[in-house]
């Protein structure tokens, strides 16, 4: 038997629901389209995107769960863990692009001002 959370409504998710979520932390609004999630689209205001980013990985798992149907709690972490994956390579990528970005004005003003 799976262990359950009540929510502020009284009703009942999955534990594993109520763990944070990296993938709705990460990628905030993109992730809460493919999760009918749609709060999640505060995170395009400037500001507020922070603090929604926050919000979404303390409780984006419950309302995943709650927006979207779910065959079951396998498939509910195996998506949300695909989610996880995908912000973590976005960020590394982006952490990517930018050092290049960095490196190549280094060595451009290196040589401009030598």
């Amino acid at each position: 038997m799976t262990e359950t959370i009540i929510d502020a409504k009284g009703a009942a998710a999955p534990a594993a629901t109520g763990r944070w979520n990296w993938g709705a932390f990460l990628t905030t609004w993109i992730w809460g389209l493919g999760n009918g999630t749609y709060i999640a689209l505060l995170a395009l205001l400037p500001v507020v995107n922070i603090i929604m980013a926050v919000i979404l990985g303390i409780k984006g798992g419950q309302w995943a769960w709650k927006n979207r149907r779910w065959e079951n709690i396998e498939q509910f972490t195996r998506v949300q863990g695909l989610w996880t994956a995908f912000g973590f390579g976005l960020l590394a990528g982006c952490v990517l692009v930018l050092a290049i970005v960095i490196t190549l004005l280094i060595v451009t003003f290196n040589n401009v001002f030598m």
